[in-house]
């Protein structure tokens, strides 16, 4: 079957299934895995435009990319238009990406409660004013916008702001199909993608609840599709949903996850953050708990390895 390609803005994608951005877990070696599997578009966990401003290499740490990813796209976040603007101009934090997406949908209280995130859905004037300035300071390079279908319960204003971001100069929309206040949960609203769509001119992306058994058929009611959740402990998902074959088995991927971060990231990083992805990789198996125990008191790589070798011995 022939796979059809995203554009956004000046930049051809090989196909519409995308890494989503996740705080935590989005970091370079899952998403070094997860481009190896075929993601046609990997994006970094959102990064604070005054973190760049102000702290500098510490948050420039989140934005470290591989060559495996043939689109690197960063998300950043903030409230103030011009450190947006600063960010793009003054620094050279970004210069490496294809496409620079803006977070308007997190909803953290933390973010919400200094007007970033999902906060921008009530301040569209506000909004509109950061993609202005990243429009005019990126000189040509897509900007984007993740948002959500409201921010109070119930809430659908996602026509009215997608289409404000449009006029703003966006060159792609994602929206969750969920509120601020539902958070993760409950169901996505996959019933507002079809109006969207027709309203919309630039590309409309899809996020939340989708996984290797629906993302193909999303296509219907969206030009892209963002993996999520679904995509931890799982990175071959991608490959699963192009119908690639899957070159490794869960140890064998596991392993080559711990390789990557160790890598790029180092020994402590590895054995902490690792942590977060063991459930997802063994998830489902009998004896899980016990097996994520084990792994948990681990101190070294070589200690972690060990483990997991033994389990699957």
């Amino acid at each position: 079957m022939e796979r059809r390609k995203l554009k956004i803005g000046c930049i051809e994608i090989d196909n519409p299934f995308i890494l989503a951005p996740m705080a935590g877990y989005s970091d370079c070696a899952f998403r070094r895995l997860c481009a190896l599997s075929g993601a046609g578009l990997t994006l970094t966990e959102m990064v604070s435009v005054k973190g760049l401003l102000y702290s500098g290499q510490k948050s420039a740490e989140l934005l470290k990319t591989c060559n495996e990813e043939k689109v690197k796209c960063a998300q950043i976040f903030g409230a103030n238009p011009q450190d947006f603007y600063d960010v793009i101009t003054k620094t050279d934090y970004l210069d490496g990406f294809d496409i620079i997406d803006i977070n308007m949908g997190c909803p953290v209280p933390k973010i919400v409660n200094n007007g970033e995130g999902s906060a921008l859905i009530k301040d569209i004037p506000r909004a509109q004013e950061i993609v202005s300035a990243c429009v005019s300071g990126a000189k040509g390079k897509p900007i984007t916008v993740k948002t959500r279908k409201g921010f109070k319960q119930g809430e659908n204003k996602s026509v009215e702001f997608c289409l404000a971001m449009q006029k703003a100069g966006v060159s792609a929309i994602t929206v969750h199909g969920r509120t601020r206040a539902d958070g993760y949960s409950g169901q996505n609203d996959f019933s507002i993608y079809s109006e969207l769509k027709e309203e919309l001119s630039v590309p409309l992306l899809l996020s939340g609840d989708a996984d290797e058994h629906n993302a193909n058929d999303l296509l219907n009611i969206a030009d892209g599709v963002m993996i999520g959740r679904a995509s931890v402990g799982n990175p071959w998902i991608f490959a699963k949903i192009l119908g690639r074959e899957v070159p490794l088995n869960i140890t064998e991927t596991l392993l080559k996850h711990i390789d990557f971060m160790n890598e790029i990231y180092g020994e402590h990083y590895t054995v902490v953050n690792m942590r977060k992805f063991i459930g997802g990789y063994y998830g489902g198996i009998r004896g899980n708990k016990e097996i994520k125990q084990e792994c948990y008191q681990t101190k070294t790589v070589a200690e972690l390895i060990d483990v997991i070798k033994k389990i699957n011995a």
